[in-house]
């Protein structure tokens, strides 16, 4: 047993045998609103249902899992924007802006502009890129008074959620349309986002069934690029959406939903247009962006132990960040729920995903066949057994999932949860989690970079896919500690400790020649394998302090060490350094929320962001250590109409958070910001 993993053991030890019962008030059979967490004791808090870990609704003092949830008042309090900026107050989970309009956002480490052991589901619905292995944030963009809470898992999803829920799932829940029947205007400006405003009205179709209907805009300035000039990466975006719920009988509820969105996004692009080495390789493009999805989910309760979900969905999008991508999806889920005796509590699952992928290459990246179809089938069962009722839980379970690539993938996993008190909750976990390959691990040509080599003789550096790659694998060892510490003070730590194996490299090939492209040159291949290995440990710490009855504080701490290391066949010199490299060691965040007067709220927050070192397998730069400061003021005038004023990033006047290597995009510099913001309600 290494040393890192016996510290992991020992602290175990620790934590179990110093777990003290505390006072605690008696605790309500359920949250009265589950949708404002803030407003709950830390008793109501883990009596909250949460479904990301299980598939089903679960008390969060039976979740052996290092979960956060984003509440609706979390989002109004937050002064974000987008959905990557909510990201930003969850421990654990790093969160960057690569420019105006592209993210690197990743759990535990691995961070890139797609983050590939990350899996994100909206309703869920999986939002995971077969392409480029990630997500597009910049086309996930919903009305955020819209969301009713954002559940982030930090570990390892796969046993319920399958292939690429390695380090971490976010999911995204929307309100029901009961919950936004009515009017809702919004609209504001800023010096970056120069423009905004959402449109929404919710109503009644029939007794039983409700809607809603919105549309939604947003134009964004450039920001700074890093030799000071203009990024070019300012965009806008429009998109409409729907959503119908209706109570079909007692025992059936059905939910239908849609989105669709159309936009514009600049940036510039390191792309290599030729042979001959150029200067710069960064070439300023626009990107068109469209695409949409429908998805249905029907409900139905067969008792009130047993239930079942069935749901079908279907997206495309079209994208251009590199070549024109177009993307079809669809995915067919079926879960069975059912509660077996006073002990045992089942839920089991099929699923079925469709995606078809065409490209439209050029020179710089090219994908072959520029055309692919890719089928997945998965099957799941997970038990959660009560050995000693409300107080000891063992949830075992197992994903069994065949994949185009590599056929046949096991995701087994075992959690226990402890509750010595109705105030304080202890869990372990070991589970093991897959990453499946991507199009661009297995069939992509880029051309990446070219230069001069002896003779005059034009050098071009080639980076190949391999059809026989191989799935990535984890192994993941966890624990963690949920506690009431008094009435005003709530605790919550997780540790972990992350074995991954066959992990992606890129190993030098044999030059060969090449007649064409004119001029003749020589070729230098990199191509895809698995011959790297590591380890990742850390811990994250999150507590929320009242520190008066107007006042309330929310700090939390990250720190992760990452172990990258080659097999002897390897000859790969760069890949383990950039994972080493591209997420920071230490994070921190303190956020802060006064409610100063009748009407008036005071929102803070600081977050503080480690030194990227070495970061990128093609460069030695590095990002400085930078600390973010947000504020706003909301003042609510009646039921009806309130008006925020908030600044962002105001520390600096700009500031850099993630570089872009080659093959990726250049980096702009975040700038000082501002902006004010109407809400007019009519609900």
């Amino acid at each position: 047993m290494n040393a890192a993993r016996c510290a992991f053991l020992c602290t175990l030890a620790w934590l179990v045998p110093t777990a003290q019962p505390t006072c605690a008030q008696a605790v309500p059979e359920s949250p009265t609103d589950s949708s404002d967490l803030s407003k709950l004791s830390i008793e109501d808090l883990m009596n909250v249902e949460v479904t990301s870990a299980s598939a089903k609704e679960q008390k969060l003092s039976h979740v052996a899992a290092a979960i956060f949830v984003i509440s609706q008042q979390d989002i109004r309090r937050s002064g974000a924007r987008s959905i990557p900026d909510l990201l930003r107050m969850v421990p654990g989970l790093d969160v960057a802006q690569i420019n105006g309009n592209t993210w690197a956002i990743s759990s535990r480490g691995f961070n890139g502009q797609f983050s590939n052991k990350l899996l994100v589901l909206v309703d869920g619905r999986n939002v995971y890129t077969p392409a480029f292995a990630g997500v597009y944030w910049d086309a996930l963009d919903l009305p955020l008074e819209n969301i009713e809470r954002i559940e982030v898992i930090r570990g390892p999803g796969g046993t319920v959620w399958g292939s690429n829920a390695v380090n971490g799932v976010i999911s995204i829940f929307t309100k029901k349309s009961e919950e936004t029947q009515g009017l809702l205007v919004e609209a504001g400006a800023g010096n970056v986002e120069q423009g905004f405003g959402t449109v929404e009205y919710g109503g009644q179709l029939s007794e039983g069934t409700q809607y809603r209907a919105y549309t939604k805009y947003f134009n964004n300035t450039n920001l700074l690029g890093i030799d000071g000039e203009s990024g070019g990466d300012g965009w806008h975006l429009l998109s409409g959406g729907f959503r119908v719920d209706s109570v079909l009988s007692p025992k059936d509820q059905l939910m239908v939903e849609g989105t669709i969105y159309d936009g514009l996004e600049g940036h510039y692009a390191f792309s290599q247009r030729g042979v001959l080495p150029q200067t710069p390789l960064a070439i300023h493009d626009e990107v068109n962006l469209d695409g949409g999805a429908i998805q249905s989910v029907w409900n139905h309760t067969y008792s009130d132990r047993s239930d079942s979900t069935l749901e079908l969905s279907f997206s495309r999008y079209v994208n251009g960040i590199f070549e024109r991508e177009t993307n079809n999806t669809f995915n067919l889920d079926y879960k069975y729920h059912i509660a077996l005796g006073k002990r045992h509590d089942l839920v089991a699952g099929l699923a079925y995903s469709h995606s078809h992928d065409a490209t439209r290459g050029d020179f710089a990246v090219t994908f072959d066949p520029p055309s692919q179809s890719l089928q997945v089938f998965s099957a799941f069962v997970q038990d959660e057994i009560a050995l000693i009722p409300d107080h000891l839980y063992l949830t075992v379970g197992s994903k069994l999932e065949h994949d185009y690539f590599n056929g046949f993938g096991v995701m087994p996993s075992a959690r226990m949860a402890w509750e010595p008190s109705s105030s304080q909750m202890l869990w372990v976990a070991v589970s093991r989690a897959l990453r499946t390959p991507s199009l661009s691990d297995t069939e992509v040509t880029a051309n990446v970079n070219s230069f001069v080599g002896p003779g005059g003789t034009p050098v071009l550096i080639r980076y190949l896919g391999n059809p026989e790659f191989l799935d990535e694998s984890l192994i993941a060892y966890e624990s963690g500690y949920r506690a009431s510490l008094g009435d005003r003070l709530s605790l919550e730590i997780a540790l972990y400790y992350n074995d991954y194996d066959h992990l992606q490299t890129a190993e030098p090939g044999t030059p060969f020649s090449e007649a064409e492209p004119l001029p003749a040159h020589l070729v230098e291949p990199l191509r895809n394998a698995n011959l790297m290995h590591g380890n990742t440990q850390g811990a994250e710490v999150w507590a929320k302090w009242k520190v008066m009855d107007r006042w309330t504080l929310s700090p939390g701490y990250a720190l992760e060490q990452i172990h990258m290391h080659t097999y002897p066949a390897s000859t790969d010199m760069t890949s383990a350094v950039s994972l080493e490299h591209n997420s920071p060691r230490h994070s921190a965040q303190l956020r802060s929320h006064v409610d100063v007067a009748r009407g008036f709220d005071w929102d803070t927050s600081a977050y503080f962001v480690d030194r990227l070192s070495n970061q990128g397998a093609f460069s030695m730069s590095s990002v400085p250590a930078y600390t973010r400061l947000d504020t706003g003021l909301t003042w609510r005038i009646g039921e009806a109409l309130s008006i925020s004023a908030v600044g962002q990033n105001l520390l600096q006047d700009h500031h850099l958070e993630f570089l872009g290597t080659l093959g990726g995009l250049q980096s702009s510099e975040l700038r000082r910001s501002a902006y004010i913001k109407f809400v007019w309600t009519m609900r």
